[in-house]
C-alpha cells in the first residue's frame, strides 16, 4: 500500500517538494467506537515539544474540537520522542483526522459501526486454510491421508487412517492438533459469547451460499470432523500430520509435490507420551494431557454449541470428551508438536491448563462434579506465564491464555470465583507493568508470533472488564486494539485485507500470494519480533527493499514482506483467537447505537 503511494506521489508532487518526512501520528485505521479509549500516537525522529493536538473534519478540513490531553513518553525504538494524543472525549459520528503543528494522521472513523463484520472477515482465512477441500481454489488437497507412525502395535503403525480434512497450519501444509483444536475452541467461544456478530453466507464448506447455521460455526463443525477423525476411539489419539519435509518452496496445497516414502499419502503421529522425531531433531514430549486436554475442551463445548444443529453428532461429542479427558488424567505432562529437518517445533511446556479448561466444560455440559478437578489444575498455575516475562520459547505456553480461569472466575461457588478473578487480574496487570512506560502500553514479549500474544491478552482483558467492571486497564487494552490496527511504530494494520483501505500486509509470507498473486484477506500475521530473533533464524531473506526500513529499530522489527516467515506470516489460530474480541466489539457498538436510536424515538 505505501509502495503506490509512494509512485504516486512521485508523479504529483515538483521534484523540489519532496523531503523526508520526520512526525507520524498513528491511529487506528479501522476506527473508534464512540464511548471507547481513543488515543493516537505521535512519533518523530526530533525532539519534539508537543502541547496540544485538534481533531479536524476529513472532508472539510475544519478543525472540530482541541485538546491539550498529551503525555510524553520520550524516546522509543527508532524515535527520539513520542507521546500520547487522547481524544476519549470526542464521541460524534463521522471521518477526521488529527493534527499536532504540521503533522497530520491519516483519516479514520467514529461510529458505533466500524467493527461491524470483522469478525465475519476474519473467516475468509480460515476457509483459504482449509484442507480436504479448499473452497478458495475450488479444489481438493491432501486426499490420500494418511498413515499412522509412532504406534507401538506393529500391526497398526504404518496402516492407513482417514484423517482428511482440518485446516493447514499456516503458509506451509503441516497440521496439528495443539492448534487446530484451540481454534476450534476459539471459534466456539466467540460465537457462545456474542452469537448475533456473526453472518451466514457460505455453507458448510466455505463456498457461498447460506446454509442456516453461522459461518462461524460451520468453520468450527469443519475443524472439528477433523479433531473426531484424529481421535478415532479412546484409545486412538494422534497429534499431527505431515512435519517439516514439507517446507519445499511455496506450492499450490493441491499441488504438493513433498513425499514421505508412501505415495500421497502423510505421516500422521501417534501420541505416545514420549520424544518423537523421525531425524535427528526430537521434542521433549513428557505425557498426552496437553493434546488430551485440548480435544476434551473442543468435544465438550461442540457438544452444547452443535446440539441444535446436529443433534446426533453432539451426543457422539459427548461421550468423546469424557473419553479424551480420562486419557489426559491418566496420561499429564505435554505432547509437543514433532520437529524433523529443522529444529523448529511448538515448545509446549505446559498442560494444567489445558485439563482445567477441558474439566470446566465437562462441568458445564455434563452436570458431573468436575468443578474441583478444574479447580486444582487451575491452582498449579495461576498465571499464564509468559505474561510479565521478557521472553518466551516458541508457543512455550500455549494457548496464549487460559479460558478456563474465565469459566471458574464465573462459578458459582464464591471462593473459587474470586480466586480466579484475582489470578485472571493479575496477569493483565502483568502485562500492563511492563508496557506502561512506553507510548504504545505494550507490554507482551516480541516473540514469534507475538500478535498472538496481543490477541490472547485483548481477550484477557476484555473477558475481565466484563466480570468486574474495573476499567483500570482499558486504555491498555485500547493500545493493544489499536497496536493491530496500525497504531504501532510502522502504522501498518496486522491483518490482511482490513481495513481494505488501508496500510496492510500485501507481501505476507504465503505461497497463494506470493506466487500465483491470489489476494490473502483475514489472516492475523505473527508481528514484530525482537531484533536479535530475527537475525538468528534460519532462511529469512528480505526479497525487496524494506518500505519500513526508518521505522526499524536495534529492539524490534516487522517486514511486510513474504521472505520474512518471522513476522509477517500469517497463523490459522491466532487468526481464530481474534474472532472473540472482534464480535465483541461489534456486539458492544450496535448495542450502544440500538439504544441512542431508542433513547432518540422516546
Amino acid at each position: 500500500m505505501k509502495k503506490k503511494l509512494l509512485l504516486l506521489l512521485l508523479f504529483v508532487l515538483p521534484f523540489g517538494l519532496i523531503f523526508p518526512q520526520s512526525s507520524w501520528i498513528r491511529i487506528n485505521q479501522l476506527g473508534y467506537l464512540n464511548k471507547s479509549v481513543k488515543v493516537a500516537v505521535l512519533v518523530s525522529k526530533e525532539n519534539l515539544n508537543v502541547k496540544s493536538f485538534e481533531l479536524c473534519d476529513a472532508m472539510t478540513g475544519k478543525s472540530v474540537w482541541k485538546s491539550k490531553s498529551v503525555k510524553p513518553y520520550g524516546n522509543y525504538g527508532a524515535f527520539a520522542s513520542s507521546f500520547r494524543l487522547n481524544f476519549s472525549d470526542f464521541k460524534k459520528d463521522g471521518a477526521y483526522y488529527l493534527k499536532a503543528g504540521d503533522v497530520k494522521s491519516p483519516s479514520f472513523r467514529i461510529g458505533n459501526d466500524v467493527y461491524n463484520g470483522t469478525a465475519d472477515f476474519l473467516l475468509k482465512y480460515m476457509r483459504q486454510q482449509q484442507c480436504g477441500y479448499n473452497p478458495f481454489i475450488k479444489d481438493s488437497c491432501h486426499t490420500h491421508d494418511g498413515f499412522i507412525i509412532f504406534h507401538p502395535d506393529p500391526k497398526v503403525d504404518s496402516t492407513h487412517i482417514d484423517v482428511v480434512g482440518g485446516w493447514h497450519d499456516a503458509s506451509d501444509y503441516l497440521q496439528y492438533v495443539t492448534t487446530s483444536a484451540n481454534a476450534v475452541f476459539d471459534l466456539m467461544f466467540a460465537y457462545e459469547q456474542n452469537p448475533t456478530s456473526f453472518g451466514d453466507e457460505y455453507d458448510k464448506d466455505g463456498n457461498p451460499g447460506a446454509n442456516g447455521v453461522p459461518d462461524i460455526l460451520d468453520q468450527a463443525k469443519w475443524g472439528m470432523d477433523w479433531l473426531v477423525k484424529m481421535n478415532p476411539s479412546k484409545d486412538m489419539m494422534f497429534n499431527q500430520i505431515a512435519d517439516d519435509r514439507d517446507h519445499a518452496g511455496f506450492k499450490m496445497p493441491s499441488q504438493d509435490p513433498v513425499t514421505y516414502g508412501k505415495g500421497k499419502e502423510r505421516p500422521v503421529y501417534f501420541c505416545t507420551g514420549e520424544p518423537q522425531g523421525v531425524f535427528k531433531n526430537k521434542n521433549r514430549a513428557t505425557g498426552i494431557a496437553s493434546t488430551a486436554g485440548k480435544f476434551a475442551a473442543a468435544f465438550s463445548m461442540g457438544s452444547e454449541i452443535f446440539s441444535k444443529y446436529y443433534p446426533e453428532f453432539a451426543k457422539v461429542l459427548k461421550t468423546k470428551a469424557v473419553e479424551a479427558y480420562e486419557l489426559g488424567v491418566k496420561h499429564p505432562g505435554v505432547c509437543q508438536t514433532a520437529p524433523c529437518v529443522s529444529p523448529y517445533f511448538y515448545e509446549e511446556d505446559n498442560w494444567v491448563d489445558d485439563m482445567e479448561l477441558a474439566a470446566t466444560q465437562l462441568y458445564q455440559y455434563t452436570g458431573k462434579n468436575y468443578l474441583k478437578d478444574a479447580a486444582q489444575y487451575g491452582k498449579q498455575e495461576p498465571v499464564t506465564p509468559w505474561m510479565g516475562a521478557d521472553t518466551a520459547r516458541h508457543y512455550q505456553w500455549y494457548p496464549f491464555m487460559n479460558l478456563g480461569h474465565y469459566y471458574l472466575a464465573k462459578s458459582s461457588d464464591k471462593a473459587i470465583a474470586k480466586e480466579f478473578t484475582a489470578d485472571f487480574k493479575k496477569g493483565i496487570d502483568n502485562v500492563y507493568q511492563k508496557g506502561k512506560s512506553n507510548p504504545f502500553l505494550i507490554g507482551i514479549p516480541f516473540i514469534w508470533c507475538s500478535n498472538n500474544l496481543v490477541s490472547a491478552m485483548l481477550t484477557q482483558s476484555h473477558l475481565y472488564y466484563t466480570l468486574t467492571k474495573d476499567a483500570s486497564y482499558q486504555e491498555m487494552e485500547a493500545g493493544l486494539r489499536d497496536w493491530l490496527f496500525g497504531c504501532n511504530p510502522w502504522g501498518t494494520s496486522m491483518i490482511m485485507g482490513l481495513p481494505k483501505n488501508g496500510d496492510n500486509p500485501v507481501d505476507p509470507h504465503s505461497a497463494f500470494s506470493a506466487v500465483y498473486h491470489m489476494q490473502v484477506d483475514g489472516g492475523l500475521v505473527d508481528g514484530p519480533v525482537y531484533t536479535s530473533i530475527f537475525n538468528m533464524l534460519k532462511g529469512l531473506t528480505l526479497h525487496e527493499p524494506d518500505e519500513y526500513a526508518q521505522f526499524q529499530s536495534k529492539r524490534i522489527v516487522y517486514h511486510d514482506d513474504f521472505g520474512d516467515y518471522s513476522t509477517n506470516e500469517p497463523t490459522m489460530d491466532g487468526t481464530a483467537s481474534l474472532t472473540y474480541y472482534l464480535g465483541a466489539l461489534q456486539a458492544e457498538g450496535n448495542k450502544d447505537q440500538a439504544g441512542l436510536i431508542k433513547k432518540k424515538v422516546k
